[in-house]
């Protein structure tokens, strides 16, 4: 699996961090934090991206796209959010509270899980790999 240089590095963390502080934000009604999780969640996504997987163990292809995943959960996330301040797709209200707001919560949870899962088993499997090469 590709490798991210140090750079590369600072900026996944420092978007993992920019999603935690965003998503605590937002509990605490900060007009910033869609803002601050949206960036977050872009940088984290391009960098995760970046991380490509050439070879042909079916079992870390089928991970990485289990991450894809979860990182289009992330990026819902984001437009849920920035959707939840106001009522940015026109629904009528009772619509909009059922199906809309504070609906981030949960696609961030389903994409937090997903990750916690794959990166835990691509660990593993990675570290099988090279240990077979």
């Amino acid at each position: 699996m590709k490798q991210l240089n140090r750079v590369e590095n600072i900026i996944f963390l420092l978007g993992a961090i920019m999603i935690v502080v965003g998503s605590a934000a937002n509990l605490f009604f900060q007009y910033w934090a869609p803002y601050v999780f949206a960036m977050g969640v872009v940088a984290y996504v391009l960098m995760q991206l970046r991380q490509s997987y050439d070879g042909t163990n079916v079992t870390i292809r089928r991970l990485r796209r289990i991450v894809i995943v979860s990182d289009v959960f992330f990026i819902v996330s984001a437009v849920l959010m920035f959707a939840s301040i106001d009522n940015i797709f026109g629904l009528d209200h009772i619509t909009y509270i059922q199906y809309v707001h504070n609906k981030w919560v949960a696609t961030v949870l389903i994409a937090a899980v997903l990750q916690l899962y794959s990166s835990h088993r691509l660990g593993k499997e990675l570290s099988e790999e090279t240990k077979k090469s």
